[in-house]
């Protein structure tokens, strides 16, 4: 038996673990700029509003129905997702992390179903009295029933938030009760061509003859099939988490005309870009970026480009690569156009380690360059707060997207925790 455990409207919950005022009531949270629902709560599912609905189109609805209505805050989410995680980790050492708000979890072999089921219980309880994120569980012999039964552990109240798919009978109930749609691997779009060979749930795809289904979904529908009759076939998530790639890019509030505006943009992104690399221990072996205009805009004129800037050597210094980007900035800039998008992006990155230094560096420069952003960092990551040392061109991303409803840094800045009052007692 292995475990999914899902957090429960994952962003919402984040937020009202420090906002009690938001329980009970509808709440969605937005997308970068403000611009879709991304998380609801159950309140505000229940009003016909749905994830990815333009925020525009359903904004008379929340004023109407009183809709809490926030702007992400993704650095608290990360951090309460951390805390998730230790949490699970520390009752369940073999986890999985397969997403901000979900895990796998392995259970020892020898573990009854009821055992397994007696340990969820617990993780369940422990996550939400160490967090206060609510979380639901399911168990099965396979990711994808796992993922079927957390669905159910999450719909249904009468589970107490864990569900477990233990024997044949339970399986087959559950694909019975589970559309074509929902299956993990499977989704909309391949569910509206499976419907032309009428199977009408789950069930019905995985009573489905093996050679039928690779000769319609080829071998990653075989692994479906197989993981919704009992069979292992999707492999572990690799645990190395060193990206080979990696991109920062920002959609604008409004148009940048402005070259040394785009600067300081690029500014952010080389900083949050190269303190990636430094995090998972990697370097950059050159630095591309581009920018494009607003394509929504046919009224006004447009352009895209990109452009790639080599570096001397592999790096993940925060200098180094803002000045890679600003050359390839400069080589495709062209004014008299309203910039709404922009990036940066790193296509190989390598491990630093290993990396090949180039035969006319200065290793004394070298060693300085890395004592500069190991300090950076330690000051950046500690209680002073987020990017309080940087590059002097550096423009936050608060001041070129739009996030007017964002809650405060509760866990990641001292001048936002929360303040206790203490007027109504008196001097």
């Amino acid at each position: 038996m292995l475990g999914l455990i899902d957090c429960n409207n994952f962003f919402v919950s984040c937020e009202r673990v420090f906002d009690p005022h938001l329980r009970d009531v509808p709440v969605i949270v937005l997308s970068n700029n403000d611009g879709c629902a991304c998380a609801l709560s159950n309140e505000a599912k229940a009003l016909g509003i749905r994830r990815g609905d333009p925020y525009f189109k359903v904004k008379t609805i929340c004023d109407a129905n009183g809709v809490r209505v926030l702007s992400g805050n993704h650095r608290l989410y990360g951090d309460m997702s951390a805390r998730v995680m230790a949490t699970i980790a520390a009752v369940v050492p073999d986890i999985e992390i397969y997403s901000i708000d979900e895990c796998f979890i392995h259970f020892d072999p020898g573990w009854s179903a009821d055992d397994c089921r007696d340990a969820a219980r617990d993780i369940v309880r422990r996550v939400r009295r160490h967090t206060g994120i609510p979380t639901s569980l399911g168990l099965a012999p396979t990711r994808t029933l796992a993922k079927i039964a957390a669905r159910f552990a999450k719909k249904y109240p009468a589970y107490r938030a864990v569900c477990a798919i233990a024997d044949e009978q339970q399986r087959r109930k559950a694909l019975e009760l589970t559309a074509l749609a929902d299956v993990w691997g499977i989704g909309r779009r391949l569910s509206r061509r499976l419907a032309n060979y009428a199977l009408a749930n789950a069930l019905a795809f995985a009573d489905w003859p093996e050679a039928d289904v690779r000769a319609v979904l080829a071998v990653p529908g075989v692994r479906t099939w197989k993981e919704l009759n009992g069979i292992e076939a999707v492999a572990p998530e690799n645990h190395d988490s060193r990206r080979k790639s990696l991109c920062c890019s920002r959609t604008f509030a409004s148009d940048i005309t402005d070259a040394d505006a785009l600067t300081d943009a690029f500014a952010f992104f080389a900083t949050n870009i190269a303190r990636r690399l430094r995090r998972q221990g990697s370097a950059a072996t050159g630095v591309s970026v581009f920018i494009l205009t607003n394509p929504h805009r046919p009224d006004r004129p447009q352009y895209c480009n990109s452009a790639y800037c080599p570096l001397d050597e592999p790096t993940a210094d925060t200098m180094t690569i803002a000045d890679a980007a600003n050359k390839a900035l400069a080589a495709v800039f062209r004014p008299g156009f309203g910039y709404k998008r922009a990036g940066i992006y790193i296509p190989e990155a390598v491990p630093a380690a290993s990396a090949q230094p180039s035969i006319f560096g200065d290793p004394a420069m070298r060693e300085r360059s890395r004592r500069l952003m190991s300090a950076l960092d330690a000051i950046n990551d500690s209680a002073l707060g987020h990017d309080k040392v940087h590059i002097a061109s550096y423009m936050p991303a608060e001041s070129h997207v739009r996030c007017e409803r964002r809650s405060r840094g509760f866990t990641n800045s001292l001048s936002e925790i929360i303040n206790v009052s203490t007027s109504a007692y008196g001097q």
